[in-house]
């Protein structure tokens, strides 16, 4: 199916969806007839964009950057959403896209249309991608090992799951809008005539009067924000009871968090998600509730462990970086860097290879550690990491965040010997920090330095 019929399947449904709220944004409610409204005032204004033209979007949910979004789709242009939270970090990422034109817009009134001054040779992948005369879309990474890769997709592939209605839920958009899983997200729920409820922050307190107020059903998040929530203990002030599924990803999820958030919320659905910015989101079912285990994939996806390490093959998959060297196999398989353990169908993900810290030949999953020092009463939050060493190379650290009323020097004498009754002593953390915040990027994921 192409981009085309993608984008007409979505007007069509929004036409029949006609009244029912597509987006709840800043308290104000918005139907699928006014985003119909708005991409029509759109498709005059932005007329001019040509096909292949690369446009930045910074923006965030609302009814405006939907609206621009769906008119861009329909016009084959080359689309790089970026959050307008994060307007300074985006700079470098106008030139690694080479922006012909960026779209700020920034609520629903203050919107400027920006021609950039691009001076760069047309990258290859591009010329590639606008041959096939579709929509493409460039994402970033996370840039937390250097500059971030762009990825480039044909937005079409990554459209035609959305074809196959599903069931619709109230959903908080969680995740954010210059990332897939937003994304992926925003177009689940608007093929599907579902609610969009938007975020002005990522408070737990916030977060939790909203899914009260709005009797949202799906919360999609990640085990940081989970944690978080936990600690603030926000769910004791709100109702909660419209809360049917609550789905994670991003990272891995700690074995105790886990356990206890079932212990909280038996009667609500915890569903791992998996996915990759140079994937898109698979389709995945948890072995259980309290299960770690995870099926995978899906039609549109294969995959295969080779040295430990989770391989992805699809045809929706991103057509390569902008600006690094292909990790795909040369039989075209995705090398996702997340190591994995294999129980027949099912997976359970360990971490990023990345993220291994090397004691003396020996591999330590700092997930694992974190896993044993959460097994601790006074431990609220922890996060793992390595740091060099003359002798072994690396030595493992955790920085830890406990409860107030523990006595942190003696603390840390039984965190040591709590974790040599339980691991290996090359896995023992050497270093041990108190710190006085749980653990959270800006992305609400955990960045071990």
């Amino acid at each position: 199916m192409n981009a085309e019929s993608n984008i007409s399947n979505f007007l069509a449904n929004f036409k029949l969806f006609g009244n029912n709220i597509a987006v709840i944004y800043q308290g104000t409610d918005y139907s699928y007839n006014h985003i119909l409204a708005r991409i029509n005032f759109w498709q005059d204004k932005l007329n001019y964009i040509q096909a292949g033209t690369i446009v930045g979007i910074e923006g965030d949910f609302s009814p405006e950057s939907i609206a621009i979004l769906f008119v861009l789709l329909e016009q084959n242009a080359i689309i790089v959403p970026l959050d307008i939270n994060y307007k300074n970090k985006n700079e470098s990422k106008y030139d690694i896209a080479q922006l012909e034109i960026l779209i700020r817009i920034n609520g629903e009134k203050n919107i400027d249309l920006i021609t950039k001054d691009n001076k760069y040779d047309q990258n290859e992948l591009y010329k590639l991608l606008i041959s096939k005369n579709v929509p493409g879309l460039v994402l970033f990474t996370s840039g937390s090992s250097g500059e971030p890769k762009a990825a480039l997709h044909n937005f079409s592939k990554l459209l035609t799951k959305f074809d196959v209605r599903r069931k619709a839920l109230r959903t908080i958009n969680f995740l954010l809008f210059d990332h897939w899983g937003g994304l992926n997200t925003l177009f689940h729920v608007l093929s599907n005539g579902g609610t969009v409820v938007t975020l002005e922050n990522r408070n737990p307190v916030y977060v939790c009067s909203l899914i009260e107020k709005y009797k949202v059903e799906l919360l999609p998040t990640s085990p940081t924000f989970l944690n978080m929530l936990l600690l603030s203990r926000a769910y004791e002030k709100y109702k909660l009871e419209s809360l049917k599924v609550i789905s994670y990803g991003a990272e891995p999820m700690p074995e105790s968090l886990l356990n206890h958030l079932n212990k909280l919320f038996p009667n609500i659905k915890l569903q791992q998600t998996y996915g990759l910015i140079e994937l898109g989101v698979m389709r995945s079912k948890s072995e259980n509730n309290d299960s770690l285990w995870v099926k995978i994939g899906g039609e549109g996806f294969q995959t295969r462990v080779i040295d430990n390490i989770l391989q992805v093959k699809s045809d929706s998959a991103m057509i390569g970086y902008l600006n690094a060297k292909s990790p795909f196999t040369d039989d075209g398989w995705f090398i996702t860097g997340d190591t994995v353990e294999e129980k027949g169908e099912y997976f359970k993900i360990l971490g990023r290879k990345s993220e291994i810290i090397n004691v003396g030949g020996e591999k330590v999953f700092p997930q694992e550690v974190e896993n044993v020092i959460l097994l601790m009463d006074s431990v609220l939050d922890v996060m793992v990491y390595g740091e060099k060493h003359p002798f072994t190379g690396n030595i493992v650290c955790a920085k830890v965040y406990l409860d107030n009323d523990v006595e942190k020097v003696s603390y840390i004498k039984q965190i040591k010997l709590h974790c040599k009754e339980k691991l290996a002593l090359y896995k023992v953390p050497i270093k041990i920090i108190i710190v006085d915040e749980p653990f959270s990027s800006d992305r609400f994921k955990k960045k071990r330095k």
